[in-house]
């Protein structure tokens, strides 16, 4: 026993301290996203006005399902269609009504500034329905992430940050793309080379499939595919417009007919898409972005959908991997904002690790 202890018992102390505690909340965490998969302490959510703020709140909130929150729809005085899997309940003078009916545990309030006597009604119903009502502040309808609060001896100063991917962030994004956009065509060329002979043994007709595609600023350039099918597929796409299984501007049909043999092969896997690996390296697209739209989706987007066009479209992106072809059109808008308001290095990352469960499931992919 000596008479004094080591120093190093210290840096053992912190590395088992650090140890335990990363253990810790990293079992809090599993065992919180378990319960929450299978509805557990989900707390029930209505969102008051379907504004910018409105669809900001619950665009984080599809994006987190591991916050425990669950829209169950919105109230608003000028929207009376749903957006997306988010249904309308009615105008905003039915809140008690609608609180009692879908048994809301919560009510999140994105009214701007001007409506604060109604916002104010809002509050005295929840209190009297003992629900829990909670207000997001209106800073000029900006997400509060792109906010700076500093002061001036007391006097609170509000301003507005860059996004993210803006200026040096946007030039590292892009030097990144090229490097990987380039080491995987070197990796996947002999599975283009396959799949580019079993086309031409298939059906007649180019291999590849070019069309066009919108990017950044709505500027438009040639996408490269795989043709996965018949070449006469654009002149039968009228007739089969009915049976179109996507919302919004948007054709997605699970059993197309169009599709060839190899074609239905290369979509599930979603192997078509390797030529667009060209597209990156020329610089149209990005390896992570918002999908690129066709120009006639691009006529019928309402002012807020416009804003996905603010970055280079991606060969995969949040909504690929967040459902992919299950997800609404207007969710699949509302993740690529959230994108592109919390891009990060680390977030393309952590996105282009969930491609790759995503494309071998094929989840969602038709």
């Amino acid at each position: 026993r000596p008479a004094a202890l080591s120093r190093l018992m210290f840096v053992y102390a912190w590395m088992m301290i650090t140890a335990v505690l990363a253990i810790e909340r990293l079992l809090e965490r599993g065992v919180w996203s378990y319960l929450v998969r299978r509805g557990v302490g989900i707390e029930r959510v209505l969102v008051v006005g379907a504004g910018d703020v409105g669809k900001m709140v619950m665009q984080n909130i599809v994006v987190q399902p591991e916050l425990g929150y669950k829209v169950v729809g919105f109230v608003d005085d000028e929207r009376s269609e749903d957006l997306g899997r988010f249904p309308a309940l009615g105008f905003i003078r039915d809140i008690g009504r609608v609180i009692s009916e879908h048994y809301v545990d919560e009510v999140i309030v994105t009214l701007p500034v001007s409506a604060h006597r109604l916002t104010s009604q809002i509050m005295l119903t929840c209190s009297r329905l003992s629900v829990r009502c909670r207000v997001v502040p209106d800073f000029f309808q900006i997400s509060l992430k792109q906010v700076d609060v500093s002061e001036l001896n007391g006097i609170p100063l509000v301003s507005i940050r860059d996004v993210p991917l803006h200026g040096t962030s946007r030039v590292l994004k892009r030097l990144g793309d090229m490097a990987l956009a380039g080491l995987l065509i070197a990796i996947t060329s002999p599975i283009s080379a396959v799949i580019a002979l079993a086309i031409h043994f298939d059906s007649p007709g180019p291999i590849f499939f070019r069309q066009q595609r919108v990017g950044r600023d709505g500027r438009a350039f040639t996408l490269l595919k795989f043709r996965s099918m018949w070449v006469d597929a654009e002149e039968r796409l009228a007739n089969l417009l009915q049976h179109n299984e996507a919302t919004g501007p948007i054709f997605k049909m699970r059993n197309d007919p169009r599709l060839t043999r190899v074609g239905r092969f290369i979509r599930r896997w979603s192997l078509d898409e390797l030529p667009q690996l060209y597209n990156v390296v020329r610089g149209d697209m990005s390896l992570v972005g918002p999908r690129p739209p066709i120009p006639s989706e691009v006529e019928c987007y309402e002012e807020w959908h416009r804003r996905r066009l603010e970055v280079r479209p991606g060969l995969t992106g949040l909504w690929q991997v967040s459902g992919r072809s299950d997800l609404s059109f207007d969710e699949m808008v509302l993740l690529d904002i959230w994108y592109i308001e919390n891009w990060s290095p680390l977030l393309d990352f952590k996105i282009l690790l969930r491609t790759i469960p995503a494309v071998l499931l094929g989840t969602g992919a038709y």
